[in-house]
C-alpha cells in the first residue's frame, strides 16, 4: 500500500453477457467510477471493480444457438461490457470475468471453507425453473399460459425440475444476519432498503440451492463431478477474486477487503445484503461494509423493456448530447436510490439551464473580460471586501459538504450544492458588474474577476469526478497544471499574472433539430 494513502474499494455488480449494455448498466458503473474519481483527488488508493458473469444454462444455450463454443460466445459478448466502459469514460481498475482461472481458484476455495464449517451439504431440490431468469419460483407467484405452461411474473416460461443439489445452510445465519445489520445501520442503504432486507430475514430464511447438475457451463464443485455452482456462489465471489482471495495475506486482499461500497440495482439487493455476507461469515471473512442498492429508470414515463422497444442504447445517448452532459444528468436529475424517469425535455433542460447558462455562461463571461480587460492574465486583486470573502469562504467550504455526500452515496446532494456555489458566483458577478468597474475603478474590477476566476477553479476541481472531459478543458482554461487539479491542491490560489489560452465555450446550448 503507498505509504500514508487509506484505500478504498468499489465494485459494480458483474454483469450477465447475455444482456446488450443499457442504461440501467452504464448508470451503476457511473456511479462506482464518480466515487473513485473522487476518492483518488481526495487522496485515496483507490480500486474499482467491474466485470461480467459469464456462466449458467442461458449462456449455454445461447452458445449453442449462436453455433459456439460458450468460452468463444462470452469472449465475444464480454467486450459489448468493455466498450461501455470505454465509451462512458469509466476510469475501473479492474474487469473480471467469472471464466477465469482466478476466479475459478477462488470460488473453489471459498466452496471448501463452507464444507469444512459445516455449513453445506447435498440435498436434493425440486421446483417450478424459468431458465430465462435462471430462478426457481414458488407456485403460487405463476400464472398458467395459454397452452397450459407455467409462468413466471417476469414472463418467462417455467418447467418443473428435480435434481440433486448441494445446498447451504442459510436457515442457520437470521440472527448474525440481523446483528449484523444493527451493529452496522449503514451496511444497507439507502435506509427504506435495509427495511426491505431485515423484514426478509425476520421472515425466516431457507436453505439455498447452491449447485446444478442439469447443465455443465460453470465452475466445478470440489470432489462432486457433475456438479457445478449455481449463480449465488459463482457471481458474488468475484468481489474477493479480484483482491486476491484465497491468498489473504497477499498486499492486495489486506489493502482492499473488505469492500467499501458494492453498489447493485434494488433486484439483486437480497443477494448482496443477505446470502453474500452469510457465505463470508461462515468462510471466516470480513463482510463488505456497505450494499448500496440504487432504483430504476423508466424511459418517458414508461417501463422499459425489450418488448416495447423503449430500451435505452447509452451510445444513443452520448452521440446526441455529448458524454459529460450526460454523466451529469444521470446523477444530477434523480435522489440516488430512488426510481427516476429518462425523458429528452429534463436532460435538454440540465443542459441548456444547469450547464450552459449557469456553469458554462460564467466560465465564459469571466474568462472573457479577463481576456479583454486584464491582458489576458490572472488579474491582480486588491484587498477583499465582504462580499469577495463571502463567495470565496463558500467554495472553501464546498469540499467537506460534498465529501459527506461522496460518503453517503447521495451524489444528486453533491450536485446540488456544488451548484448552489454556481449560482452564487453568478449572482455575485451580476451585483458586482465588473463591466461597470472597467470604466469606473479598474483595480476593482481585477478583484473581482479574480475572485469569481478562483471560484471557478475550485468549482471546476470539485466537479471532475462526474464531468472529467469537461472540468479538464475548464482548468486548461485557467492554466491549471494537470498535476495541480487534486483536491489538496484547493487550498492554494490562483497566481495573478499566469497567462491564460483565448477562452472557448465548454457548454453549448442544446437546440433540438426541427422535424
Amino acid at each position: 500500500m503507498t505509504a500514508g494513502k487509506p484505500a478504498y474499494y468499489v465494485t459494480t455488480p458483474i454483469y450477465y453477457v447475455n444482456d446488450v449494455p443499457h442504461i440501467g448498466h452504464a448508470y451503476t458503473t457511473l456511479a462506482c467510477d464518480v466515487l473513485a474519481r473522487f476518492k483518488r483527488l481526495d487522496g485515496y488508493r483507490v480500486h474499482f471493480l467491474t466485470g461480467t458473469d459469464e456462466h449458467g444454462q442461458k449462456v449455454e444455450q445461447s452458445a449453442e444457438k449462436a453455433g459456439i463454443d460458450p468460452q468463444s460466445f462470452t469472449d465475444r459478448v464480454s467486450q459489448n461490457f468493455r466498450d461501455l466502459s470505454k465509451l462512458m469514460n469509466f476510469s475501473n481498475d479492474d474487469f473480471i470475468r467469472t471464466t477465469e482461472e482466478r476466479h475459478k481458484r477462488s470460488c473453489q476455495e471459498l466452496w471448501r471453507k463452507l464444507v469444512e464449517a459445516g455449513d453445506i451439504y447435498l440435498g436434493s431440490y425440486a421446483g417450478w425453473y424459468a431458465v430465462r431468469d435462471e430462478a426457481y419460483y414458488a407456485e403460487s407467484e405463476l400464472e398458467d399460459g395459454p397452452d397450459g405452461r407455467k409462468i413466471a411474473p417476469s414472463g418467462a416460461e417455467c418447467e418443473w425440475v428435480e435434481e440433486e443439489s448441494y445446498f447451504f445452510r442459510l436457515s442457520a445465519w437470521g440472527d448474525r444476519l440481523l446483528k449484523l445489520y444493527e451493529e452496522q445501520p449503514d451496511f444497507v442503504l439507502p435506509a427504506g432498503r435495509r427495511n426491505e432486507v431485515m423484514s426478509f430475514v425476520k421472515g425466516g430464511l431457507k436453505d439455498l440451492s447452491i449447485s446444478r447438475t442439469t447443465f455443465g457451463w460453470g465452475v466445478p464443485v470440489p470432489d462432486a463431478p457433475g456438479h457445478i455452482m449455481y449463480v449465488w456462489i459463482d457471481a458474488l465471489t468475484n468481489y474477493i477474486t479480484a483482491v486476491g482471495y484465497p491468498d489473504t495475506d497477499a498486499e492486495n486482499f489486506k489493502t482492499f477487503w473488505p469492500a467499501d461500497v458494492h453498489m447493485v440495482g434494488k433486484d439483486i439487493l437480497r443477494f448482496h445484503a443477505v446470502y453474500w455476507p452469510a457465505f463470508l461469515m461462515a468462510a471466516g471473512v470480513p463482510t463488505p461494509k456497505r450494499v448500496f442498492a440504487h432504483g430504476w429508470w423508466t424511459n418517458e414515463g414508461e417501463k422499459i423493456s425489450k418488448t416495447v422497444g423503449n430500451v435505452i442504447a447509452p451510445a444513443d445517448l452520448v452521440e446526441r448530447y455529448g458524454l459529460d452532459q450526460v454523466r451529469y444528468f444521470l446523477l444530477r436529475e434523480v435522489p440516488f436510490g430512488n426510481d427516476g424517469d429518462f425523458s429528452n425535455k429534463a436532460i435538454i433542460g440540465r443542459m441548456n439551464y444547469d450547464l450552459a447558462n449557469q456553469f458554462g455562461n460564467l466560465a465564459q463571461r469571466v474568462l472573457s473580460m479577463i481576456a479583454k480587460n486584464c491582458d489576458a492574465k490572472v488579474p491582480q486583486p486588491q484587498a477583499f471586501e465582504p462580499e469577495d470573502e463571502d463567495l470565496l469562504r463558500a467554495t472553501a467550504l464546498l469540499l467537506q459538504d460534498v465529501r459527506a455526500d461522496m460518503d453517503r452515496q447521495q451524489f444528486h446532494q453533491a450536485l446540488t450544492k456544488i451548484w448552489k456555489v454556481v449560482s452564487a458566483a453568478n449572482s455575485y458577478i451580476d451585483h458586482a458588474a465588473p463591466w461597470t468597474l472597467k470604466k469606473t475603478d479598474p483595480a476593482r474590477m481585477a478583484t473581482v474577476l479574480y475572485v469569481l476566476a478562483e471560484s471557478i477553479r475550485q468549482l471546476a476541481i470539485i466537479t471532475q469526478p462526474v464531468m472529467p472531459d469537461a472540468m479538464a478543458t475548464m482548468l486548461d482554461q485557467l492554466s491549471i497544471d494537470p498535476s495541480e487539479r487534486d483536491f489538496a491542491c484547493l487550498e492554494r490560489q490562483l497566481k495573478p499574472g499566469a497567462p491564460l489560452p483565448k477562452p472557448e465555450p465548454i457548454f453549448p446550448r442544446f437546440v433540438e433539430e426541427e422535424a
